[in-house]
């Protein structure tokens, strides 16, 4: 075992010991990523190495594009080596380091300095980790993955002028169809620097041969716009785009630096009436069409981007949302089954597509395909715990819909409810499916066990307070709404809830006006309040206010309910005609609507 000393070489050692894994040389635009200690691959034993080395017939040959010293290992080199990198290891970084850094010294090997670069990345020293690359440089000086780490370090270091001789004469050897890019990527790596100022004030010095360039001026319109100088980067800009008149890159850059949409939506247009080819810029330009609520518009440029790409997921996503915007459920449903198909079709794709199939339900549930809404409800993956488990709730209540009580009762006694708050779900949506099957006492026996089992959970007692007063148990809804009061007393439903049921009853006005006050001052711009406020004043005879406060509710919504409640105070102020057209206009939406029905009953009008 002695002659495996002699056999084995520094070279040897580092090829077989499983040392941190070394990162790959970062491109220019990335500083070198820290490389933190692991055990992923565990140091092996000394044994091991030896065993190595005498399988070796003969020393390492140096790799043929670097140039490697030839160091016999001894012992003491051997156990300095496997000390440094165990310490390491164990969370020191200090010792190893000096370790590797002397070593590099005696033994001239680059490997050693670049472990011991990695190992002061690791613990976040960014002067030893750049001492420690300066040596790497010098000991392999035509490895371009040092030269890289080297600016990188020297850049987030400050010393940025180590690194202006270096850039500069990155640019200069540069190919004219490469320097573009080395220009971005040098741009992109002083945005590391902590001086921006003297960042930015190198970038102009290293780019000020090649400004006659539309290339030179974007990275400079880029890198004025980062640091705040706004009209310095629309300059630079503007000029990139005159320079090259057809460059994507060029009006894009025009239009980030521009600020305001209203400007840019012109400019876009035009380059994309000039180049319709340009897939990007029309893109760009479609998305500030949506931003500007110019929907058809922005419908219409997408449509162009699909063309060119029948298969793109974005483009079809954002087809089948503009189409629910416009109203059109049809192409919605088209462009989102797309989407998911798009999706089916290259599992690498990372986009989720939970929320599109729960649109996708919704699109077939409102066209009264229950089988089809629960099928892509059906294929939300499990691994999305919450997601899945409302879409298997979404699903029970379907299958009620399509007239299978049973089978959607036996669902939800099926489905596994493992937290309380889940298990509350369970209980609404039970009660949820009777009533929509108008089971309203066996709902309503659901909520009572359900808040028997839970009473301190507000949400189901306002559920079931709301289920009693329909079926006129008051008293049990006026409990239930004082418990959620006492258990959660910023909730403004509950106070506006008991209000409007004392004003519709018309008792306690005075109790009912001031809950109804309160839940006002926590929710000003609620207009179902503003609803019940108008109510209850109309029932204190107070018609002024009551119409004031149902005006500025059916300014805010539309509702059939605050049209009726708005309705009645103007028949009672004398306005019968204004009366009755709100009424008619109620009827047209909601002909079935029973506070409508009752309301006319009881005037004794046909409409």
């Amino acid at each position: 075992m002695k002659n495996a000393f002699v056999i084995v070489t520094l070279s040897g050692l580092l090829s077989a010991c499983a040392v941190a894994p070394t990162p790959h040389a970062p491109a220019l635009a990335d500083a070198p990523a820290p490389v933190p200690a692991t055990a992923s691959e565990p140091l092996p034993a000394a044994a091991e190495v030896l065993a190595e080395g005498e399988r070796a017939s003969a020393p390492d040959e140096p790799s043929p594009d670097l140039k490697l010293p030839h160091v016999a290992l001894t012992k003491d080199m051997l156990y300095k080596l496997m000390k440094a990198e165990l310490e390491f290891r164990g969370g020191a970084w200090q010792g190893p380091y000096m370790t590797l850094m002397g070593m590099a010294q005696q033994t001239r090997d680059p490997r050693l300095a670049q472990r011991a670069a990695e190992m002061a990345q690791a613990a976040q020293k960014g002067g030893e980790a750049l001492a420690a690359i300066r040596l790497w440089r010098e000991l392999a000086p035509d490895s371009d993955e040092a030269g890289q780490y080297y600016i990188a370090a020297s850049v987030m270091a400050d010393d940025l002028g180590e690194a202006e001789a270096l850039f500069a004469a990155r640019l200069r050897d540069a190919a004219p169809a490469n320097r573009g890019m080395a220009m971005y990527q040098i741009q992109q790596l002083l945005t590391r620097a902590k001086d921006k100022a003297a960042a930015g004030a190198l970038l102009e010095r290293l780019l000020a041969p090649y400004t006659a360039t539309s290339e030179a001026r974007v990275v400079l319109a880029q890198s004025a716009y980062a640091r705040g100088a706004n009209a310095e980067a629309l300059a630079h800009a503007q000029e990139a785009l005159r320079l090259k008149p057809d460059s994507d890159i060029a009006v894009l850059t025009l239009a980030q630096v521009s600020g305001e949409q209203g400007d840019v939506a012109p400019l876009l247009a035009t380059f994309v009436a000039a180049n319709p080819g340009a897939r990007e810029v029309r893109a760009a330009y479609a998305r500030i069409l949506v931003t500007q609520k110019q929907y058809e518009p922005a419908r219409k440029q997408f449509l162009a981007l699909l063309k060119e790409q029948p298969d793109n997921p974005g483009t079809l996503y954002a087809l089948g949302i503009l189409s629910m915007q416009l109203a059109d459920p049809a192409a919605a449903e088209t462009y989102l089954s797309g989407f998911i198909t798009a999706l089916d079709k290259n599992p690498g794709d990372e986009r989720d597509p939970a929320k599109v199939l729960i649109m996708l339900s919704q699109l077939a549930e409102e066209r009264g395909d229950f089988a089809a809404a629960r099928a892509w409800l059906g294929k939300i993956e499990q691994e999305d715990a919450p997601t899945w488990f409302s879409a298997q709730l979404r699903s029970a209540q379907l299958m009620g819909r399509q007239g299978d009580l049973d089978g959607a009762q036996a669902f939800l006694a099926a489905l596994k409810a493992e937290e309380p708050a889940q298990q509350v779900q369970v209980v609404l949506v039970h009660s949820q499916v009777l009533r929509d099957a108008g089971k309203i006492e066996q709902a309503y026996a659901v909520m009572e066990q359900g808040a028997a089992r839970f009473p301190a959970n507000p949400d189901l007692l306002y559920d079931f307070a709301l289920l009693a007063e329909k079926l006129g148990r008051v008293d049990v809804m006026e409990k239930n709404l004082r418990l959620v009061m006492q258990q959660a007393p910023d909730n403004h439903h509950a106070y506006n809830a008991l209000g409007y049921s004392l004003a519709e009853r018309n008792v306690r006005l005075d109790e009912a006006l001031a809950l109804i006050d309160k839940a006002l001052k926590m929710a000003p711009a609620d207009p179902f309040i503003m609803d019940s406020m108008g109510w209850v004043q109309y029932r204190l005879g107070n018609l002024n206010e009551a119409e004031a406060h149902l005006r500025r509710a059916y300014a805010l919504r539309d509702d059939v309910e605050i049209a009726v409640h708005l309705g009645e105070v103007l028949w009672q102020k004398g306005l019968k005609s204004d009366a009755q057209q709100l009424w008619r206009e109620a009827r047209a939406r909601d002909p079935k609507n029973d506070t409508l029905k009752s309301t006319l009953a009881r005037l004794q009008l046909k409409l």
